[in-house]
C-alpha cells in the first residue's frame, strides 16, 4: 500500500500537537502541585503563627492567674500551698500552660518535673551574701566568690582572688568593673571566671530536674558526669529579689524585733500583761536580735508565737533579704553562719517529715540549739515576699511554645511584677512524656 505524502503530513502533525499538549498538561500539574505544596507550607505556618499568638495570649492569662494565687495566699509573708492552685497542664482557650517549680524535698534528686511558684526567699541574695558564704556553694571557687565581690561593691578596691579594672581591661573586648549592685541573676555572666559550668552546672535548659542529654557524659551538650544526679550550678541558688517586708498587708507597720519597748507593747496587745512581762524577763534587756532568736529566748508557745509573729521585722542588714528556711534547699542552708552540711541536712530532714509544722518559723528550735539559733537567727526568716512563676505556654495542639520566667513581689498591696525573662530560647522545659502527650493531640 502507498500512502500520499499529504497523510502522512498530517499524521506528524496530529504527533506533534499530542506532545505539545502532553507538555502543557504535565507543565500544569507541576505548577498545580507546586502551588498546592507551597499552600500546604503557608496553611502550616499560618497555623504556627496563630498557634504562637495563642501561646502569647496563655502567657498573659497564666501571669494574671499567678498574680490572683499570690494575692490570694500569700499575704503576709505566707508560702502558697501548692494544693490550693493549678499548676500543671492549666487550660486556658485553646491553649494550656504549666508554671515550672522546684521541689521541697531537695533531698530527693528530681527526675521529673515539679509544678508550683518558686520562692525567692529561698535563695541567697547576691547582693547582701558575704564571700565565706558564697563559697560553700557547690562548684564555687574562692576567686569566683571574691569576683563577685568586687563586682557589686562600691569600691576599687580587689579581694584577694577577685577582679577590678585593670583584670577587665585586659579582656576582649575590655569592659570595666560594674562597682554596683547586681540588677539580675544572668548578670554574673559578666563577672571575671564565670563559666557556664560553674553558672548553670547540668541544668542546660534551667528547668530543675535531670534531662536525658543531662545525663549521658559527653554525648550531647551539657557536659555532665553521667552520675545520674543533677548538679544545677550557683545560679539556682542565688537571687537579687529577696527582702523583707516592713508592713503588713493591711499596710500597718510591723514591730522592730531588737526593740524593747515596742516589743513590749507588742505582746501586752496580743497576750495578758503578766503574760508579756514574763516573756519580756526571758528575752533579758538586750533583747533579740532576730525573729528566730526571739522566739528561742521568749519560752513563748507555738500557738503564742504564731500570733505576733507575722507582725515582726528585723532591720539586720542580712535579715532584709534573709533566706525562708521553710523552703531554702540544703545548699543554701548550709552557707549561713553557725549550720554546717549536717545541721542543713537535719532542717531539710525533719521540715520533709513535718509538712504541717511550715506556717511558723518556730520549728527550728525543735533541730537547732540555741547557740547555733543566735548564730545564723539573723540570716533565716519564715516568710516570704517575692516569688518566681516560670510559665510554659503551648497554643493549639501544643504549637507554638513559649516561656517566660515573671518575678512578682508581695510586699505591696497588691502583687507586682518585678522582671519579666523569655526562656523560650532554653528548649522544651516538661520532659518527653508531656511532649508525646501534646503530640498525640495534634491530628493534623
Amino acid at each position: 500500500m502507498i500512502f500520499s505524502s499529504s497523510s502522512s503530513t498530517r499524521s506528524h502533525e496530529t504527533g506533534s500537537v499530542f506532545i505539545l499538549v502532553l507538555t502543557i498538561c504535565f507543565g500544569l500539574v507541576t505548577l498545580a502541585l507546586y502551588f498546592g505544596q507551597s499552600m500546604t507550607f503557608e496553611v502550616r505556618g499560618a497555623a504556627n503563627r496563630v498557634s504562637a499568638m495563642e501561646s502569647d495570649q496563655v502567657l498573659l492569662g497564666a501571669s494574671r492567674y499567678a498574680t490572683f494565687v499570690l494575692a490570694t495566699y500569700a499575704t503576709n509573708g505566707a508560702i502558697p500551698n501548692p494544693l490550693d492552685y493549678d499548676s500543671e497542664g492549666v487550660t486556658v482557650g485553646d491553649g494550656k500552660f504549666w508554671f515550672i517549680g522546684r521541689t521541697n524535698n531537695t533531698t530527693v534528686n528530681p527526675i521529673a518535673p515539679t509544678f508550683g511558684l518558686v520562692d525567692e526567699n529561698s535563695k541567697l541574695n547576691l547582693n547582701t551574701v558575704t564571700a565565706a558564704m558564697l563559697e560553700l556553694l557547690p562548684g564555687m571557687t574562692h576567686e569566683f566568690a571574691a569576683a563577685i565581690i568586687d563586682w557589686r561593691d562600691a569600691d576599687a578596691t580587689v579581694s584577694d582572688g577577685g577582679a577590678e579594672d585593670d583584670v577587665y581591661q585586659r579582656l576582649s573586648p575590655p569592659r570595666k568593673c560594674k562597682n554596683a549592685p547586681f540588677e539580675s541573676v544572668d548578670e554574673l555572666r559578666l563577672v571575671y571566671g564565670a563559666t557556664l559550668e560553674i553558672l548553670y552546672g547540668e541544668d542546660a535548659n534551667q528547668n530543675g530536674f535531670l534531662d536525658p542529654n543531662e545525663n549521658d557524659g559527653n554525648v550531647l551538650s551539657p557536659e555532665d558526669n553521667k552520675d545520674g544526679r543533677l548538679d544545677p550550678g550557683i545560679c539556682e541558688y542565688l537571687t537579687v529579689h529577696s527582702r523583707q517586708s516592713a508592713t503588713m498587708a493591711n499596710g500597718t507597720n510591723k514591730t522592730e524585733v531588737s526593740s524593747v519597748n515596742a516589743i513590749r507593747s507588742l505582746l501586752t496587745q496580743s497576750l495578758q500583761a503578766a503574760r508579756a512581762n514574763a516573756i519580756m524577763a526571758a528575752l533579758g534587756p538586750r533583747g533579740a536580735r532576730s525573729v528566730l532568736e526571739f522566739y528561742a529566748l521568749s519560752g513563748m508557745t507555738v500557738q503564742e508565737f504564731q500570733t505576733v509573729e507575722a507582725q515582726l521585722y528585723s532591720t539586720n542588714s542580712m535579715a532584709v533579704s534573709a533566706v525562708n528556711v521553710n523552703t531554702a534547699p540544703e545548699a543554701v542552708l548550709a552557707c549561713i553562719p553557725g549550720i554546717s552540711l549536717d545541721k542543713a541536712s537535719a532542717l531539710v530532714n525533719y521540715r520533709a517529715s513535718n509538712p504541717q509544722i511550715l506556717a511558723t518559723v518556730a520549728w527550728v528550735k525543735e533541730v537547732l540549739d540555741t547557740a547555733t539559733i543566735q548564730a545564723a537567727g539573723p540570716y533565716l526568716i519564715g516568710q516570704s515576699c517575692q516569688f518566681t512563676a516560670d510559665i510554659a505556654a503551648v497554643g493549639e495542639y501544643g504549637r507554638g511554645f513559649r516561656r517566660t520566667r515573671f518575678i512578682f513581689d508581695t510586699s505591696q498591696l497588691a502583687p507586682v511584677i518585678l522582671s519579666r525573662q523569655d526562656l523560650t530560647y532554653l528548649g522544651w522545659p516538661l520532659g518527653s512524656k508531656i511532649h508525646d502527650q501534646l503530640l498525640k493531640k495534634d491530628i493534623r
